[in-house]
């Protein structure tokens, strides 16, 4: 800490020896001190110690200087954004704060797998509790999500189930933040409501871990706006839409120089950008994504009439949505304003490239006629029931699996947000929730708001009142979970354990075990509709619980399974509910799997010993010590 600026015993410049001086680091200036103390290779805990040095370090150490300030963004570069840039601010108790909550944050996810591993792992359920434990921390929620992503964004292989329930709780999370920005939305002035600020919550709430902002897709819009002044500028170099600023409110309104930007905005979207209508893979949810919209070039009317529509207003051109049955449309006005005569209007076709139709030749796209008020203008709020309504009809038609589920309970939300008092909704939702064996109290709440709006519901509301009712009576005694000894004399002949990487040989699928049964447990209707009488051991093998790639979850026969030859990760949404890492060669069950299975971890390990590390490559027929081969991390690890 001190050098020595002049040794002791040596002669000065005036041949007198001078005293011994000394230059200690506290001497240094303030700024230099800082400069020192904000190198990457200290971390808060260092800097700690150092203020608790002396008084001057102490106060070059303090809360709202430099020195906490660059910890707190070394820490923490994702909360950069929600400080002004130069904000004094005091940076310690920012530091100690974030701290404090991902301490918090991190034992609330870690108490989710022992609480709902027995239950349906759905986002609302595991954060019926969790959501109001984090809530109730008081702090501020970009803390909360900061933490959520680090966990997220940690190593890849490891802690699986914390990732598992941190994600189900970030996706929850921005749900909430989304709705209400859609309640604000909703309760502007309709002149205010903007269809693609609309399309974009939609977008936002069915994809929240997904980074979609509406500056984000603003952004997109205008580099296509720029292409077609680019082009329009070819065609009519004085045209007035070229002088149209980002943001300014301009109308062109000579119908000539409006076909001129209808032209040139048709020639970029669908001939320069090849958009199209998504016809072979019409009912993909992905169409009625903004964002997926702009990354595939395609979409269905509604999502292109969105995109075609904010388009052509930010050229001054102003088209009007029309809730056209089966077909979504846009129509422009070719007379004077105020017109309602549904001849007066061209309606423009975006699924079909721009096509320009007239009212009758509207008709033939769906095959018959329809009457005036199916080409009226509608609303942005109607554009969003509309858009939400088709999602939730792809939902209805899902394979009832949980990507489906999700798309349905997605749905809904948004649906009942926007519409709460839709009782055939209202009705789907409570019945949806029952099916799954989710949110019992909201359930009852559901149903006695349908019975306030419609009494004449009372049979379908009171059925769903007395199962809901005994459901929630069940969970208050709950059962304890099966415990299944591999060493039980009924269970000898299960040969593969939990943990395991297997390939189905006949439908060549790779999966990992989760569970298993020394017999089929499957009802007699599903063993005859996937003819399991025809396996030469029928239902009388063992069958086992699979996670596939597909991200399906089925149901094998032992003899229709074998170990993978090179084990490889599976990609299935499930994993961490079951396992905590993948080890290369397997997955390890968390503990609630491992309680549920206490005697497979060791039965896994050991084939996974005589599998893969007793012949290594190169190792020949001789069995490696699995104490001195430096690479055999498995066997050291056991």
């Amino acid at each position: 800490m001190a050098t020595s600026i002049a040794g002791e015993g040596h002669p000065s410049l005036n041949g007198i020896i001078s005293e011994h001086e000394t230059k200690k680091l506290t001497d240094l200036p303030t700024e230099l001190l800082e400069h020192i103390l904000c190198f990457s290779v200290l971390q808060h805990v260092d800097i700690c110690n150092v203020s608790c040095c002396c008084k001057r370090l102490q106060d070059v150490c303090h809360g709202r200087g430099k020195v906490w300030g660059h910890q707190y963004k070394l820490r923490w570069p994702r909360l950069q954004r929600f400080y002004r840039q130069n904000e004094c601010c005091d940076w310690l108790k920012e530091y100690k704060t974030r701290h404090r909550v991902g301490i918090q944050i991190r034992r609330t996810v870690e108490s989710i797998s022992k609480r709902f591993f027995t239950e349906v792992p759905c986002v609302g359920q595991v954060l019926g509790d969790s959501f109001a434990e984090i809530e109730s921390l008081g702090m501020p929620e970009h803390f909360c999500e900061d933490e959520l992503l680090f966990i997220l964004n940690s190593d890849k292989r490891k802690s699986l189930t914390l990732k598992y329930y941190a994600k189900k709780i970030l996706y929850f999370l921005r749900q909430q933040n989304i709705l209400r920005s859609l309640k604000t939305f909703l309760e502007q002035p309709v002149e205010r409501q903007s269809a693609l600020e609309g399309a974009v919550l939609v977008d936002q709430y069915c994809n929240p871990l997904a980074d979609v902002t509406l500056d984000g897709i603003s952004a997109q819009l205008d580099e296509i706006t720029e292409k077609v002044k680019k082009m329009l500028r070819i065609k009519n170099a004085s045209h007035p839409s070229l002088r149209i600023a980002q943001g300014d409110c301009f109308v062109v309104e000579d119908f000539e120089l409006q076909r001129q930007v209808v032209c040139a905005l048709n020639s970029v979207l669908y001939e320069q950008l090849q958009y199209k209508g998504n016809e072979f893979d019409y009912y993909n949810p992905l169409n009625s994504y903004i964002h997926q919209v702009l990354l595939r070039h395609t979409g269905i009317p509604i999502s292109l009439s969105v995109l075609y529509m904010t388009l052509a207003q930010k050229l001054g051109v102003q088209l009007e949505p029309v809730n056209f049955p089966n077909h979504f449309l846009l129509r422009w006005c070719q007379k004077p304003r105020g017109s309602e005569d549904i001849y007066d209007f061209v309606y423009i076709d975006a699924f079909g490239k721009g096509k320009q139709l007239t009212a009758k030749e509207c008709e033939y796209l769906i095959g018959h006629q329809v009457t005036a008020d199916y080409y009226s203008a509608i609303s942005t709020m109607e554009v969003l029931l509309r858009m939400v309504g088709n999602l939730l009809n792809i939902g209805k038609r899902g394979e009832g699996n949980e990507k489906s589920y999700q798309l349905l309970r997605d749905s809904l939300d948004l649906y009942l947000t926007i519409n709460p008092d839709n009782v055939q909704y209202l009705l789907l939702q409570a019945r949806l929730y029952f099916h799954l064996g989710i949110w019992p109290e909201k359930v009852l709440d559901i149903l006695q708001h349908i019975q306030a709006l419609d009494p004449s519901q009372h049979g379908a509301v009171g059925y769903l009142v007395q199962h809901t009712l005994e459901h929630i009576q069940h969970k208050k005694h709950p059962v304890a979970p099966e415990v299944k000894r591999r060493s039980a004399s009924e269970h000898l002949e299960v040969q593969y354990s939990v943990g395991l990487i297997m390939k189905h040989k006949r439908s060549g699928y790779n999966c990992v075990i989760y569970g298993w049964d020394p017999k089929c447990t499957m009802s007699q209707e599903w063993i005859t509709t996937m003819r399991v009488q025809q396996l030469s051991n029928g239902a009388n093998q063992p069958f086992y619980n699979v996670l596939v790639q597909d991200g399906t979850c089925r149901y094998a026969a032992q003899e229709n399974l074998e170990p993978h030859s090179a084990p490889l990760e599976i990609g299935h949404p499930e994993v961490g509910r079951y396992f905590s890492e993948f080890a290369d060669t397997h997955y390890v069950a968390n503990e609630e799997l491992q309680t549920r299975y206490p005697e497979d971890m060791d039965e896994t390990l050991g084939t996974v010993q005589e599998l893969y590390h007793r012949l290594a490559p190169g190792s020949g027929d001789r069995d490696q010590d699995p104490v001195t081969d430096p690479n055999n991390h498995q066997a050291m690890s056991m």
